[in-house]
């Protein structure tokens, strides 16, 4: 009688070729992969800058209608008469602390003793905070840095500035600190009124975006001593103007006319080929004509006057780019 004897299947392992075959797959796979997932996340880090923008709008037109102007670019301390002090005062983006659900800070914010530069009960509120409305996620620049006046205190890096207006000359070379127009919306001392952005507050430009590097003529980032040169300079995001900044262009002679966390515009979206020079206002302490720049590809978020938000390509012309960035030109165009 002849027994049954099972047979048992031997299942073969991979050869060498099939396993490379297959990991050549993957990795083709990959690689069509990525550049959408980039894409994706790009795309929703820019919807996030959009709304940061959108987000300040409505915080200076909330301060516009408490206060019948928007709030000053940067301005110096008062004291308690209301006449100026030589004390470094704070920027725009503390006074609209309340209206980005940051009143907590704004409530014990002392507006005197250098209140944006070395109060040093200020500057504890704003130790290590990352408020996310001023803050790009595509932006490559260091989360916090160390502020050149007091040790152990970090500020934020923010991605936005205030636009003062322009300058249509871009190779003059001025010295000490470069060029500060009163053209705009947000500049030293400024109080300006809806009514008087007679060029269309849809035309004009309120907001910009610096959440990249100052760039040289190969491409590569120029850190400067502080990290990074974007017009909020070494001192913070807190920091404003102090008495020698009249409103442009009227100054102290001889006097710091710097404006930190305002821009005057010279430069085209991205411009490169620039160097840390303050006789171009591209110094990082603190040049007021350092580009609005950004990580998008093709261009920057901007703010306009009337709480809209654009994308405006790097081949923005610069005198589009200049009559946008200032509210009484007499320029007749529109972006639509």
């Amino acid at each position: 009688m002849k027994l049954f004897t099972p047979s048992h299947s031997v299942r073969k392992a991979f050869t060498l070729i099939e396993l490379l075959v297959v990991i050549a797959i993957i990795a083709i796979l990959i690689g069509l992969l990525l550049p959408a997932v980039q894409k994706v996340r790009e795309a929703a880090a820019r919807a996030q800058c959009t709304n940061n923008q959108k987000q300040l709008g409505l915080a200076l037109h909330g301060y516009h209608d408490v206060n019948n102007r928007m709030p000053p670019g940067c301005e110096p301390d008062k004291n308690s008469a209301g006449a100026v002090t030589n004390s470094w005062g704070s920027s725009w983006k503390v006074y609209i602390l309340p209206y980005i659900e940051q009143g907590n800070i704004f409530s014990r914010w002392q507006f005197t003793g250098s209140s944006g530069y070395s109060n040093a009960a200020n500057l504890q509120f704003v130790n290590r905070v990352n408020i996310k409305t001023f803050r790009c996620p595509s932006s490559i620049l260091p989360e916090f840095y160390a502020v050149s006046h007091n040790s152990g205190e970090f500020q934020m890096f923010t991605s936005y500035t205030g636009v003062s207006g322009s300058f249509a000359d871009s190779t003059i070379s001025t010295g000490w600190p470069g060029i500060v127009s009163g053209g705009g919306i947000l500049y030293p001392n400024s109080k300006v009124t809806m009514v008087g952005v007679t060029d269309g507050l849809s035309n004009t430009i309120l907001v910009a975006e610096q959440s990249d590097h100052l760039r040289d003529a190969v491409n590569q980032p120029i850190p400067g001593s502080f990290g990074a040169i974007t017009s909020q300079g070494p001192h913070g995001w807190t920091m404003g103007a102090n008495g020698d900044a009249r409103e442009p262009p009227t100054y102290q002679p001889g006097g710091d006319n710097r404006s930190f966390n305002c821009a005057t515009t010279r430069f085209m979206i991205n411009q490169r080929g620039l160097t840390n020079n303050c006789a171009t206002g591209t110094c990082d302490n603190t040049g007021p004509n350092i580009p609005y720049s950004s990580s998008h590809t093709g261009g920057m978020v901007a703010l306009l006057g009337d709480g809209s938000v654009r994308f405006l390509t790097s081949s923005t012309p610069l005198l589009t780019l200049l009559q946008l960035s200032t509210r009484a030109g007499g320029e007749v165009f529109s972006l639509e």
